[in-house]
């Protein structure tokens, strides 16, 4: 038994203190760029110039700068300039033989955005962004004009070429002036987009009344402006009355206004917003935080929809309207058109890439700040109060009856429905909460229907590997076996004859094995998904499981991990348990028993779902990507893997 222990126990050699790998620097970055900037793809290229602009918004926010340039060279290199108080350039007190220039733009969390001394409120908050964009270029060049002189420090992929130099005098400008070109051996044959650029640096001059941001670039690309000058005093009422353009609206004028929360909450900050009602297009809602856009929204966006919602329900009641009491906030977002934009100290975003605000004290600051105003501007203008009530209740009774309709239609589609030995469906009448499994094969839809929910998670195995529909002609779609018994079970068309409304399931969820043909399949569906059932994936109904690719049992300790890098570590850790570490590979769904399947990727309460969603910004980009990968063109595959071959990782061939 002793020496059972000593062997189970006795140190691999080759696993010493060499090694553990340390990262210096901005070596983690060029490593791991998706950490930082959220992938190395079109949109994390762009979101480099967000990062640099972002600084120079925070100084015209808190007062020091009016006036931003931007400027993209024929060589797809950026510059950023404004005529803020400039980085400091004199040696920092923790680091006396470099400047704080040097340090702000080679170290990891360094800035002056920790403290709140130097900025009451900023995009940036953990000293990152400046630092990641340096990591991320083969040449950063940065120039800083302070107490009439001018100073120069280059940079390339994160390290400094040289120290700080006085180039001369400056009589005529003051403030920071950056240069980057993106590493093309981080974002491969990814360019610039003129048109993206145009479009986001207007949307920023619209978030600070106070500044002008001008524009400029070399790349001619037929639509947008080689020169534009931005700047609107009007702020957000300017930017809302500008998308809706011609479009009717139930007001003449928006619900606009600023708050500062210092009035109300003593808190530094405020929140400025605007908002009207059009029959004539879907409504949206943009929102930012200290200028930067959160397009997953957040709780300043809770707070304005909370503050409009009780604000129209308590007007409804004034006005003896009792039907409004039936208004959600589904219903306000139906043809409300908003804009809501924060600026707080210290907020808290959900990742690098600032997605998401999750700063508990914004909903209340910004629902208290708002609600007051709207009960006032709907009092002061009952013509307009009055039809935007009516739209909304007229919203809230179509919405109930498309929900009984549905549920009518589930029942009677349940009960008509025959697919044995296929569609496995769960009892419940209505769609809310109801899942749909597509799943690889009988073996895999075994497991899974002893491990599903009966009363909301549905099951349809499918035999083989779906058709590919990119290029197929519409007969063999509707001559297909598995694309047939799919849209029966989902109770919709294809293509034009598709209406979302019909979906008889909530979420849909393709859970596949986690190997090549596994990912054959997926893509296969979410090809037909996108070119057939779009809209299923443009409202969030389309996801992908993640079931793992090993279990690890040592004694009663049972892990599941999903790749081999997790495997290794967790092999070399161990689970705490006793005896020898039991591993096992699924080579397939089906070797999973139902705890297995449940545990790991059915229940929602441990699960993980990626949600299949479409890049709102270039959506074109999506349907060329996909025309290049899943069409009838080897030669566009071939040039696309030439292209990314390089960025590939841990390929399991």
């Amino acid at each position: 038994m002793a020496n059972d222990l000593l062997s189970a126990s006795a140190p691999d050699p080759s696993y010493d203190a060499s090694s553990i790998e340390v990262l210096e620097g901005l070596e983690p970055v060029r490593k791991r760029p998706g950490m930082y900037i959220g992938g190395t793809d079109e949109r994390a290229l762009h979101h480099l110039v967000a990062e640099v602009l972002d600084n120079s918004m925070d100084e015209a926010v808190a007062g020091h700068a009016n006036r931003i340039e931007v400027e993209l060279h024929d060589d797809y290199s950026i510059t950023v300039r404004d005529n803020g108080r400039g980085i400091p350039v004199d040696p920092h007190p923790k680091f006396p033989d470099k400047s704080a220039l040097e340090v702000i733009l080679c170290t990891l969390h360094a800035g002056g955005k920790f403290s709140g001394k130097a900025y009451q409120t900023s995009g940036g908050l953990h000293g990152v962004g400046a630092s990641v964009v340096n990591a991320l270029s083969d040449s950063m060049i940065v120039q800083v004009a302070r107490d009439r002189q001018v100073y120069e420090q280059r940079f390339s992929r994160g390290l400094p070429l040289g120290p700080v130099e006085n180039t001369g005098t400056a009589s005529n400008w003051k403030g920071t002036r950056v240069t980057f070109h993106a590493d093309e051996e981080i974002f491969g044959k990814h360019r610039f987009k003129p048109a993206r650029l145009f479009k986001s640096i207007r949307s920023k001059a619209f978030l600070f009344s106070g500044v002008e941001i001008r524009w400029k670039t070399a790349i001619d690309d037929g639509e947008t402006p080689a020169e534009a000058v931005f700047h609107f005093p009007g702020g957000l009422a300017d930017y809302l009355n500008d998308t809706l353009g011609e479009a009717t609206t139930y007001s003449d004028k928006p619900f606009a206004g600023t708050v500062d929360f210092n009035e109300k909450f003593g808190a530094p900050g405020k929140v400025e917003w605007a908002i009207n009602w059009t029959p004539s297009r879907d409504g949206f809602i943009q929102s930012y935080c200290n200028t930067v856009p959160t397009p997953e929204g957040g709780t300043h966006e809770a707070g304005f929809w909370a503050a409009i919602l009780k604000g129209v329900k308590a007007y409804g009641e004034l006005s003896n309207n009792k039907k409004a009491a039936q208004i959600t906030r589904e219903d306000l977002i139906t043809g409300g058109c908003a804009l809501v934009s924060c600026f707080i100290a210290d907020p808290a975003f959900v990742g690098q890439t600032k997605d998401r605000l999750s700063t508990e004290a914004a909903q209340k600051m910004t629902e208290g700040a708002v609600r007051d105003h709207f009960d006032n501007w709907l009092a002061a203008d009952t013509k307009a109060a009055g039809a935007i009530l009516d739209f909304l209740v007229l919203r809230a009774e179509e919405r109930l009856k498309r929900r009984q309709e549905k549920e009518t239609a589930r029942k009677s589609a349940t009960k008509k429905l025959r697919l044995p030995g296929k569609l496995v469906d769960c009892s419940s009448a209505t769609r809310e909460g109801t899942e749909l499994f597509i799943v690889e094969g009988d073996s895999a839809g075994g497991s899974a229907k002893m491990a599903r929910d009966r009363k909301t998670q549905a099951l349809l195995p499918l035999r083989g590997k779906i058709l590919n529909v990119l290029g197929a002609a519409s007969s063999k779609l509707g001559s297909n076996a598995e694309i047939n018994d799919l849209t029966q079970a989902l109770g919709v068309g294809l293509g034009t004859r598709f209406n979302v409304d019909d979906l008889r399931y909530d979420k849909i969820i393709i859970m596949t094995d986690a190997d090549v043909d596994g990912a054959h399949i997926a893509a296969l569906l979410m090809t037909f998904f996108f070119t057939q059932m779009r809209p299923m994936i443009d409202t969030g109904h389309l996801y992908l499981a993640c079931p793992p690719l090993y279990r690890l049992t040592q004694g009663a300790k049972r892990v599941y991990v999903a790749d081999d890098a997790e495997k290794d570590r967790v092999m070399e850790k161990g689970l705490g348990g006793k005896g020898k570490i039991d591993l096992q590979r699924f080579k397939g769904l089906g070797e999973m028993d139902a705890k297995d399947l449940k545990d790991t990727t059915m229940n929602p309460e441990s699960r993980t779902l990626i949600r299949v969603s479409i890049d709102e910004d270039e959506p074109g980009q999506t349907g060329d990507l996909v025309e290049r990968l899943m069409g009838k063109k080897p030669e566009l595959r071939f040039q696309y893997i030439q292209q990314n071959a390089k960025f590939a990782e841990e390929l399991d061939i």
